[in-house]
């Protein structure tokens, strides 16, 4: 039994969407977002409400996967998504260069260039230490993020790096600190 298949996903107003193949496309105030449907789940509005409905219970794996993806596309043209990145480093810093690059300064011996793909915008405040990733797809929000992570990780000695605003570090004792 999936419970959160079984849930219908309101559509606010102005949200509409439309079912081509395997595919919903769901289109509002914010944007387009595409979302896969899996075999032998179908989607109908009842009541205002979209309701994904499966043909047998060999489909019950992939009825809450769906439903959970059909709703963050819906939430995302109605509300967005976004991510934010807090940059903890002597001389760590990030800035925007034109519209659609972020300059980050990381402690290499060069600064690094990370061009932004279509649908995502990024905010930097004035400190240069924080940055807001928005967009209306959560997935691809949640891979920049990432990829701007990774490119100087969390030092577990000093908490130096790039780090999510929520994530709570462990710091580890140096080779002084075993006494």
């Amino acid at each position: 039994m999936s419970r959160i298949g079984k849930k219908p996903i309101p559509l606010p107003a102005g949200v509409k969407y439309k079912v081509e193949g395997n595919t919903v496309l769901v289109e509002g105030p914010k944007g387009k977002v595409s979302a896969l449907i899996a075999d032998g789940i179908s989607a109908k509005t009842v009541d205002g409400q979209m309701q994904l409905e499966r043909t047998g219970e060999d489909k019950a794996a992939l009825h809450g996967l769906t439903r959970a993806l059909v709703n963050n596309a819906v939430l995302g043209v109605t509300k967005g998504w976004s991510k934010e990145l807090d940059i903890v480093g002597i001389g760590y810093r990030a800035e925007l260069k034109g519209k659609g690059t972020v300059v980050f300064t990381l402690g290499y011996s060069h600064p690094i260039e990370f061009p932004l793909p279509s649908g995502i915008d990024v905010a930097i405040d004035p400190k240069q230490t924080h940055v807001t990733i928005s967009g209306v797809d959560r997935q691809k929000v949640g891979q920049v993020a990432a990829d701007m992570r990774s490119l100087r990780k969390p030092d577990p000695y000093k908490n130096k790096g790039v780090r999510y605003s929520n994530e709570r570090l462990k710091k580890k004792a140096g080779k002084t600190g075993a006494k």
